[in-house]
């Protein structure tokens, strides 16, 4: 007798076997009464219980407000209510019926109502509580619904039943009552189905955007089958998506939730750190750096535990993951079912068992299906949300870490690397987040499997074990190879990517030098070096295609052949093949997914041990720089010594006191380190020894300006709140008035990437008017007037720094190369060798007849005195200036000197001008395309491009191979199936050698085919990225300069980072699986209508269903991953914007700003409510890059619960016919036809999903094409238009009635211009701000080509020449002095046309060579990227050894010495006046020796061979700096308005150029 029995009628069992199964006949089964009243109604009031907790905590961390009442509420609670009523009724009746004598009632039959009743009132308040917390839907409570209703339906059923065979005895009270209730529940499961209203929410103040997401409001119900998304679905298939049409990501999806959580797990593994840990800190009402746990450098740092990004993640997610993890045993189990199903299935057609227990069958079946369903689809989509917060944080991570990286660091991992550690690593983890429990998984999946198949055919199953543990050790070797080959490819990955990125950021200087096919050679010698990796990997990935293919069928193979040959009594028949081969099938797919979760987690491992690397690498020591606000003097360093790091030394025995709103000059020639000293203030160099502070905030003007992608506002106010009257001011004191009067639209102009469509002056004064703005206490400026005029640069100083301007209060440190500014300092500082030689007032220093002295010596002229306001100082500055003549220039003549001398001096101070004119004329404010996003499918076009690039006998060959397996697949199947009918004769079969062994023979060649098919798809798919790859590369190096200046370089960096990487490595596993489905639905549809020919008729609306649901859901997915794609390219502009603006977002102590941004960017802003101010906006950033990627994951989910569904009722149906049919049916045929049943949801989700991916995924190929059919410019080399090989031979230029602009649309910005050049002239061209100076030197070398007209050199008409043979022969010094990452040689002679000697002779002309000669690699010296180790001037000089060995007839000088200081310029300047030694050799003879910079044999070599007859083209807004000129151009709206000899214009009074000089004070 059971326990249970107790709450039973005395003649009544709780369970009652034959009456619930061993039913006779047909008669259908019944429950007992006492079952019914106990299990039926106690479960799911159980479930409810046991749950409750859940649901209260659920709703009790809502912060949503109260659900205000609604239809739907007042109807749950009147079903409710009706409930309670109906339960405390029948209790009533009970006890009236028995006469209020418990003991005559049964105890489950009268506990049976008391449940109810205290059930549905802890629903009452459950729903109470959820509703006044503003949960709109509870799965509690829904799932407590249906359960309820589950069982109220077999308990209806039974009072029908029952009511039928006894109607007399029933007690016609209760049963009504209990009649009525069944409705009443099925009323409040069909309104649990649905959401109540939206309450009016808020989240602790931030109110939610314009487009919240519909999963927190929707259903459980709907949640369950993701049908919130279907509006969304909808609307993607009526027409494309856009970006408006998406949703905002669920709060704790945002940045503003996650990073902070990672930050916190980062924070303790930075704790393990012995070197320090860092964190954010407010300092002087700024965000700065604090840093704790510091210990000395040396042994103890190289030892230092390192923080573990794996671990920040485990802590930060770890605890969804286990809840995840445990939620995936559930469907693994369910896997079981089906096999255990199939097998009464098979046993069920051979009986005379019941039809109902065959519909049961069936029920179950599908019913197993659905479930796994269900959780399989919620665990995959919880595991993608993960995925895409470890992206989140890590993106997050790894930029806070670019903000904070030391200069050392910077050094060791490029932008392109860390562009690859957001593109590339993290995407490697977030495509096996998903998948990897498949490491508990699959084992388990494995054993349970062997385990049945232990109970079919015994210790058999031990064999197919053993193929699977001799296997581990060939997949430890592929994947310890795999490892490797994918740590190389991803090193060859980032050089690439690098030096792809210096080659964009230095475009303009390549074509100027015309070096585009030598950085191409070598971008191909990376791309080809990766390639050869891809190979290997393809030879190694069919290797394990071949043994992981092979695993399932050997493990099959042994396991029968080992069961019918150990005993010949063993019958393989259908029950026990067909139930093997399910467990079989099951065990196949963990066992074929295992080489690419090998590969996954290899190439996941290779990427977590890089983003280990980076983020533990070491950071700016804030301890360099202390901020102590009771120090005396705002600025104080003592026995300070600095250096880039830690083993070179920088400056050395440091002492300075900066006084509070004084002003300070630094003076010294190239490499004496003032840059470095403001660096060593801004704690940007590592301190060596003794200490550094500064006191208030700090505003920082670099020597080159950097400006951001946005409006010239924006850049000014530099995230500081807008007020008129300073900005006014600062742009009053900037000289900036008349400049935005020009641009298209004002200070709401865009400034393109890096100030492209500014001038260097511009740029400049816009930088410097952030700082003026910014109202900051300490102002250290790194020469921020060598780029203007010299009248502006005047006027800056004047209005802004000297002592009359708007900083005079303030604490300014300015580095200079004005002589004439010195008077009016405070305090001068002159650096020598990284030392402070001399500090004092300019007269003080004078007095000294120290370093300054001699260095005024050397370098001062009277003009010099000409611009000082003090007539004191100026009339000692002139003697001084005479007394330095007549001491260095014993028999030579002043006269002859001073003019030189002035030609010379003031080229040391030229300035910068535009790299072209180039400005919006047609009112708009935009320089910058948006990215475009094609919306319409993915074209024909692009697969056959992409089919093209592959060849088309790899595709052809790849699907004919795998038509070949998948033959040899169903062919192995049909002979099974034959096989497992063959008659029994005496116990056993005839000819199972021969079964055995043609079955084997099947799953060999299976396995040679497929491996084949892998080789050829995946050497095809390498060789059609690497020709795209090509392609792109080639086009994009020779697209117009104006595709770069509408262009950024992160969009461009994105297509070959990301784009290349998808069709390296994810596309080509797409194509792959999506070839498997797709011949696996072929050959599943063949064994099925071969099987049960009436499938046919279910397959084929099915199938047309399939096809409608695929196109549906492929039009949204593929336009979700265009916007996606889209939308990632301004992370990486953003993230190079910063890097290369580092040094003056910490200046100004932005970090915290710019990480928001870098969020904000990347997405937008929150709004927050009036009721909470406080709270900091940056806690509600929406990651906009991923608010396309969340609906596609949605999407994927969406489509594989309804495909899925459909496929699970396919199964249903498949073991209905076979129930239904078993009269006509062999148990083989039923074997076979469920067992592929079982197959075909997977095979056709498989075919819907990879189709989706592949087209998703084609989109990379889209952008490839796209950019890989850019405009070009003109051919690289006409063979019919080749000049002569000595050509220019004199170096005449004319023009004749030429004009251009800079693209399509815009103004001429040369008009009608008509000219010659004679041979060796030396002409200087001036002009104010977009008169067209910068566009007649890119004309000349076809930068921008001819509206009209013509330009001729020697006679030659240069547009029919190729670019190569124009710009390979003319030599320019640019303004901007661009070097690549490598080594010095290649910066110099890329093609190594020139022998070490001739680059050593140039260097020495230069100045360079003691320089290079201190390298311990000399000529192989590593240039780091950028240029970053060597000074602005050292870079300069290195583009005037490019200059010297050219050799051309024609030189174009592009304000070459803005950036050089007063030594430097000098020499530049000299390099000038070698062109015009037949004019004024005896005073070059004088400042030569003055500065005993070249041997005089050497000088006047170099200088009579190489440049007495060329013709020099100078272009300058200073005035002085071509006052010896032949000829001056003037220009003006890009018309010639004079061309004359500097005197014959000076004499004109009248013309333009005399009204220049008289404004320069000239």
């Amino acid at each position: 007798m059971s326990s249970m029995d107790y709450f039973c009628d005395h003649n009544e069992l709780y369970w009652d076997y034959e009456k619930t199964w061993n039913t006779k006949n047909e008669t259908t089964p019944d429950f007992t009464r006492c079952f019914e009243n106990t299990a039926l109604v106690w479960s799911p009031s159980l479930v409810l219980l046991f749950f409750a907790p859940v649901d209260i905590y659920h709703s009790h961390v809502s912060a949503s407000r109260p659900i205000p009442r609604s239809s739907l509420s007042v109807l749950k609670y009147g079903f409710s209510l009706l409930l309670i009523i109906i339960q405390v009724l029948l209790i009533l009746f009970q006890l009236i019926n028995v006469g209020y004598v418990l003991d005559e009632i049964p105890v489950g039959e009268y506990l049976a109502p008391v449940v109810r009743l205290v059930t549905y009132i802890l629903y009452c308040g459950l729903l109470y509580y959820s509703r006044h917390k503003g949960i709109s839907s509870s799965g509690v409570q829904f799932i407590f619904w249906v359960l309820h209703g589950v069982g109220e339906a077999v308990r209806f059923r039974s009072n029908i039943l029952r009511w039928q065979e006894n109607k007399e005895n029933l007690e016609t009270d209760i049963f009504i009552l209990e009649i009525i209730s069944f409705p009443c529940i099925l009323g409040v499961l069909g309104l649990n189905c649905w959401a109540d209203v939206n309450p009016t929410r808020f989240i602790r103040g931030p109110k939610l955007s314009e487009r919240p997401c519909p999963e927190e409001d929707s259903s459980f119900l709907a949640r369950l089958t993701f049908e919130w998304f279907s509006p969304l679905a909808w609307k993607g298939y009526r027409k494309p998506l856009g970006y408006s049409d998406l949703w905002d990501l669920n709060v704790e999806d945002t940045s503003s939730v996650i990073v902070p959580k990672f930050d916190k797990e980062w924070d303790k593994q930075q704790l393990k750190v012995k070197s320090g840990k860092a964190s954010y800190a407010k300092v002087n009402q700024a965000v700065g750096v604090d840093f704790t746990d510091k210990v000395e450098r040396g042994t103890e740092k190289e030892n230092a535990v390192l923080g573990s990004v794996l671990g920040a993640l485990l802590g930060t997610f770890g605890m969804s993951f286990l809840v995840l993890s445990a939620m995936k045993l559930i469907p693994d189990m369910l896997l079981f079912v089906s096999p255990q199903i199939l097998n009464l299935l098979i046993a069920y057609t051979s009986s005379g068992e019941e039809t109902w227990k065959g519909i049961f069958y069936a029920a179950v079946l599908f019913l197993s299906a659905f479930i796994s369903t269900m959780i399989t689809n919620q665990y995959t989509y919880r595991m993608f949300l993960i995925a895409m917060r470890v992206r989140t944080a890590l993106v997050s991570a790894i930029y806070k870490k670019a903000l904070l990286v030391s200069n050392s660091a910077k050094r060791e991992s490029t932008v392109g690397e860390i562009v690859n550690l957001m593109s590339v690593d993290i995407q490697k983890l977030m495509t096996l987040l998903p998948f990897i429990n498949m490491v508990w998984s699959a084992p388990f999946q494995i054993g349970l499997a062997l385990y049945f198949l232990w109970g079919i055919i015994g210790p058999s199953a031990i064999s197919g074990l053993v193929i699977m543990i001799l296997l581990v050790p060939a997949n430890a070797v592929i994947a310890s190879k795999s490892r490797k080959l994918h740590a190389m490819q991803m090193t060859m990955k980032d050089q690439r990517v690098k030096l792809m990125n210096e080659i964009l950021n230095g475009i303009k200087v390549l074509k100027l030098y015309a070096w585009e096919q030598s950085f191409e050679e070598q971008i191909m010698k990376i791309r080809r070096q990766e390639v050869e990796i891809f190979t290997k990997t393809a030879y190694l990935n069919a290797i394990a295609t071949f043994l992981w293919m092979c695993a399932p069928f050997m493990v099959a193979l042994c396991t029968f052949g080992t069961y019918v040959l150990i005993d010949s009594r063993n019958v393989l028949d259908a029950q026990k093949a067909f139930v093997s081969l399910s467990l079989f099938n099951i065990i196949s797919f963990p066992l074929a997914y295992l080489p690419t979760l090998v590969v996954q987690m290899v190439q996941a491992s290779v990427s977590l041990k890089r983003l280990n690397k980076y983020m533990n690498a070491n950071e700016i020591d804030p301890d360099s720089v202390t901020h102590d606000q009771s120090a005396v003097d705002p600025i104080i360093i003592e026995n300070g010594t600095f250096g880039w790091d830690a083993d070179t030394i920088t400056l050395r025995d440091i002492n300075l006191h900066v006084k509070d709103g004084s002003l300070v000059a630094i003076v010294g020639t190239v490499g004496a380190g003032k840059s470095s000293l403001l660096a060593a203030i801004l704690g940007e160099l590592e301190g060596l020894n003794g200490t550094v502070n500064t006191k208030g905030s700090i505003a920082y003007v670099s020597q080159q300006a950097w400006i951001q992608n946005a409006t010239v506002r924006d850049n000014i106010l530099f995230g500081k709140p807008f007020d008129a009257r300073t900005y006014d001011k600062a742009i009053d004191a900037c000289a900036l008035k008349p400049d935005l009067e020009i641009l298209a639209a004002g200070d709401k102009t865009e400034i393109g990437e890096k100030g492209i469509n500014l001038s260097g002056g511009q740029k400049q004064r816009v930088s410097l008017a952030r700082a003026v703005y910014s109202k900051s206490d300490i102002y250290l400026l790194d020469d921020p007037l060598s780029a203007v005029d010299s009248h502006v640069g005047k006027h800056i100083f004047d209005a802004v720094l000297g002592p009359k301007g708007v900083l005079k209060r303030k604490t300014r440190i300015l580095v200079t190369h004005g002589i004439a500014y010195l008077p009016q300092v405070d305090n001068i500082v002159v650096l020598k060798d990284g030392e402070l030689s001399e500090i004092g007032t300019y007269t003080e220093l004078l007095e000294r007849q120290g370093a300054f002295a001699e260095f005024l010596q050397h370098h001062t002229t009277e003009e010099d005195a000409s611009e000082m306001d003090d007539t004191t100082l100026a009339d000692d500055l002139k003697n001084f200036a005479a007394e330095s003549r007549r001491i260095s220039t014993d028999s030579e003549s002043s006269a002859g000197v001073s003019d030189v001398g002035e030609g010379v001096r003031k080229r040391m101070t030229s300035s910068g001008s535009s790299q072209h004119d180039s400005r919006p004329q047609d009112g708009r404010d935009r320089l910058v395309e948006v990215e475009k996003s094609e919306t319409d499918s993915v074209t024909m076009a692009v697969y056959k491009e992409y089919l093209r690039a592959a060849g088309w006998y790899g595709a052809v060959g790849t699907i004919v191979l795998y038509s070949v397996y998948q033959t040899f697949s169903v062919g192995s199947n049909l002979w099974l199936s034959e096989w497992s009918n063959q008659p029994v004769v005496n116990g056993t079969q005839d000819d199972v050698g021969l079964y055995l062994g043609v079955y084997g023979g099947f799953g060999f060649m299976q396995a040679v085919f497929i491996m084949l098919a892998s080789v050829t798809m995946d050497l095809s798919t390498l060789r059609s990225s690497a020709n795209l790859h090509f392609k792109m590369l080639v086009r994009i190096l020779h697209a117009p300069m104006s595709f770069f200046d509408t262009t950024p370089v992160g969009r461009i960096v994105n297509r070959f980072a990301k784009d290349v990487d998808v069709t390296d490595s994810l596309l080509p596993m797409n194509v792959e699986l999506w070839l498997n489905s797709s011949f696996s639905v072929l050959a599943t549809l063949i064994i099925i209508s071969y099987s049960t020919p009436i499938f046919i008729a279910v397959i084929l609306p099915v199938g047309l269903l399939y096809y409608f649901v695929q196109r549906f859901f492929v039009a949204s997915s593929r336009q979700l991953k265009r916007i996606e794609s889209v939308t990632r390219s301004p992370i990486y502009s953003h993230f190079s914007e910063t890097i290369s603006g580092a040094p003056t977002i910490r200046a100004y102590a932005a970090q915290d700003r710019f990480i928001v941004e870098s969020e904000e960017k990347v997405g937008f802003q929150l709004e927050v409510c009036k009721i909470a101010p406080r709270i900091n906006r940056k806690l509600f950033q929406v990651d906009y890059n991923q608010v396309p990627y969340f609906p596609s994951v949605v999407a994927n989910r969406w489509i594989a619960v309804r495909l899925e569904f459909i496929g699970n009722m396919i199964i249903f149906f498949a073991a209905l016919f076979a129930v239904l049919g078993r009269d006509t049916l062999s148990s083989g045929l039923v074997g076979l036809s469920v067992s592929y049943a079982l197959q075909i949801t997977s095979s056709l989700y498989g075919l819907v999903r990879w189709t989706s991916e592949v087209e998703t995924n084609i989109v990379a190929v889209e952008r490839i094409k796209e950019y890989g059919e850019v405009p070009q410019e003109a051919a690289f080399e006409i063979r019919d238009h080749k000049p002569p090989k000595l050509w220019p031979e004199s170096g005449q230029v004319k023009f004749d009635q030429y004009q251009t602009r800079y693209r399509p649309g815009l103004d001429l910005v040369l008009r009608n211009v008509t000219c010659t050049i004679n041979p060796g002239e030396k002409i200087g061209i001036v002009g104010r701000t977009g008169a067209g100076k910068s566009s007649f030197t890119l004309a000349l070398l076809r930068i921008i080509e001819a509206a009209s007209g013509t330009i001729s050199i020697d006679g030659q008409n240069i547009g029919r020449l190729g670019l190569q043979d124009l710009r390979g022969r003319i030599t320019i010094i640019p303004q901007d002095p661009v070097l690549f990452s490598g080594t010095l040689r290649i910066n110099l002679d890329p093609f190594e046309q020139y022998t070490d000697d001739t680059i050593w002779k140039s260097l020495e002309l230069a100045d360079l060579k003691s320089l290079v000669t201190s390298f311990p690699t000399g000529l192989s010296h590593e240039i780091a990227e950028g240029g970053e180790n060597l000074s602005m001037g050292q870079r300069q000089l290195i583009a005037l050894a490019r200059a010297l060995l050219r050799k051309t007839k024609i030189l174009l000088l592009d304000e070459s010495t803005s950036a050089c200081d007063l030594d430097t310029g000098l020499k530049i300047g000299l390099f000038y006046y070698f062109t015009e030694i037949h004019r004024h050799w005896e005073s070059f003879y004088v400042i030569i020796a003055q500065m005993n910079m070249f041997p005089d044999e050497l000088i006047q070599s170099t200088i009579r061979k190489e440049f007495k007859d060329s013709t020099v083209i100078t272009i300058a807004h200073r005035l002085n700096t071509i006052m010896d000129s032949t000829r001056v151009m003037v220009l003006d709206k890009g018309e010639i308005r004079e061309f004359d000899s500097p005197e014959n214009l000076l004499s004109n009074k009248n013309s333009i150029f005399s009204g220049m000089v008289k404004d320069a004070g000239l």
